[in-house]
């Protein structure tokens, strides 16, 4: 099994640049591109790599970072065709799955593998590479680019074919936000019979309604008012859409799962955009023309 050498690395944003930084940092030689003019250039000046026209040529694994499955659709489809056969693209972005094995299929016809990794664990994680990332994909593909992975995360758990990464994300997600939304009612009932918003936290979390929401968002970014997870509003929304395509594909019913990716969407559309997902209490608040305050002394 030939180990990967040089490697390309398409979409740099506020995920993708920690993720570069910690390959290069693996010692890893990065072409880095990016659709934000200025972007790459500004990454090979403080992480070193380098920034091609064109990633894809001679890179022996080709990594994209991107926002949704028809950017990744667009980016194949123009560096595509410049990568040579054995190489391996490695589609980490949160994409739909059957689009994803529709672009293996036709990779495949070249002699070019691909696997999906989503990734989970924020930026904060990204950071540290400690994320979890989720594969699909065959065996030999998947040990391939073992290495590349846990330079940038420390949990990898092969779920299954070609899409059964980014189908896990999702419905990752989809648990999550469900548990999000729940915990900010939980703490609007609490606040109006009485109870301090900070100490429900406390107690939740060292109780059976614990839950990622009540440890990492709640104090940190809901109570504080601050909002600034590092991961946005649309993003959820988009994740949760691709959890029920995923659902109607294979004609689950999913009646709960529908209401959560609803309400998601629905603080979407009341908050605008550029939101951050933590920012969905907001929504909660509004319904219940009430806000979320952590009670001093």
């Amino acid at each position: 099994m030939e180990a990967i050498g040089r490697i390309g690395f398409i979409g740099i944003g506020r995920m993708g640049w920690p993720m570069a930084r910690r390959l290069i940092e693996a010692g890893y030689p990065v072409a880095v591109q990016d659709a934000v003019p200025g972007r790459a250039a500004d990454f090979v000046q403080r992480h070193g790599g380098t920034a091609p026209a064109n990633p894809a040529d001679g890179a022996d694994a080709l990594i994209t970072m991107l926002p949704t499955s028809r950017d990744v659709s667009a980016v194949l489809g123009a560096i595509g065709p410049s990568l040579k056969p054995g190489a391996v693209v490695i589609e980490m972005s949160s994409g739909e799955p059957s689009a994803t094995r529709a672009l293996a299929e036709g990779l495949a016809a070249r002699g070019v593998a691909m696997v999906d990794a989503p990734v989970s664990g924020g930026v904060a994680r990204a950071e540290t590479g400690e994320l979890a990332i989720m594969t699909g994909g065959a065996a030999e593909a998947l040990a391939r680019v073992d290495p590349l992975l846990r330079a940038m995360g420390t949990t990898i758990t092969r779920c299954g074919d070609i899409g059964a990464g980014q189908a896990m994300k999702a419905l990752n997600n989809l648990v999550s936000a469900a548990g999000f939304l729940v915990s900010v009612e939980a703490l609007l009932i609490g606040s109006r019979f009485g109870l301090d918003p900070g100490v429900m936290v406390d107690v939740l979390n060292a109780s059976t309604g614990m839950n990622n929401s009540t440890q990492r968002k709640l104090k940190q970014f809901v109570l504080s008012r601050k909002f600034d997870s590092g991961f946005g509003l649309d993003l959820m929304v988009k994740d949760l859409t691709i959890a029920m395509q995923v659902g109607r594909e294979t004609a689950t019913p999913a009646p709960l799962a529908a209401q959560t990716r609803e309400l998601w969407a629905a603080a979407a559309a009341l908050l605008g955009p550029g939101q951050d997902h933590t920012a969905a209490a907001r929504f909660s608040e509004a319904l219940a023309a009430g806000q979320i305050s952590e009670q001093k002394g």
